[in-house]
């Protein structure tokens, strides 16, 4: 699962210029969709499904290896998170993000 996500190409949605993202359990997660469908059931569950989105389209590699470290603090990507059991969690862990940006035990 960890390969298909690194070749997805990823909709990321934007808010106020950035990646949307939000916070639990003490790390921050970068949504991230496979589809403009899953997008917009995210829309929909937020009560933002009238309204237009923007979004990056982007590798789910660049994802984990650009962005991730880029961001302050732990970050994780969630993807599809409106859908369930279809959501994926990729959280900071070695395997997953750069070593140097994953969380240890």
């Amino acid at each position: 699962m960890l390969g298909e996500f690194r070749r997805a190409l990823l909709l990321a949605p934007l808010a106020d210029g950035a990646l949307m993202s939000g916070e639990q359990g003490g790390v921050r997660w970068i949504y991230a969709f496979t589809d403009e469908a899953a997008l917009a059931r995210f829309a929909l569950a937020r009560g933002a499904g009238d309204q237009e989105w923007e979004y990056l389209a982007v590798l789910g590699a660049r994802l984990a290896d650009t962005i991730v470290p880029g961001a302050e603090g732990p970050t994780g990507i969630a993807v599809n998170v409106a859908d369930g059991e279809g959501a994926m969690l990729f959280p900071p862990v070695v395997g997953i993000v750069p070593d140097a940006v994953a969380v240890t035990a």
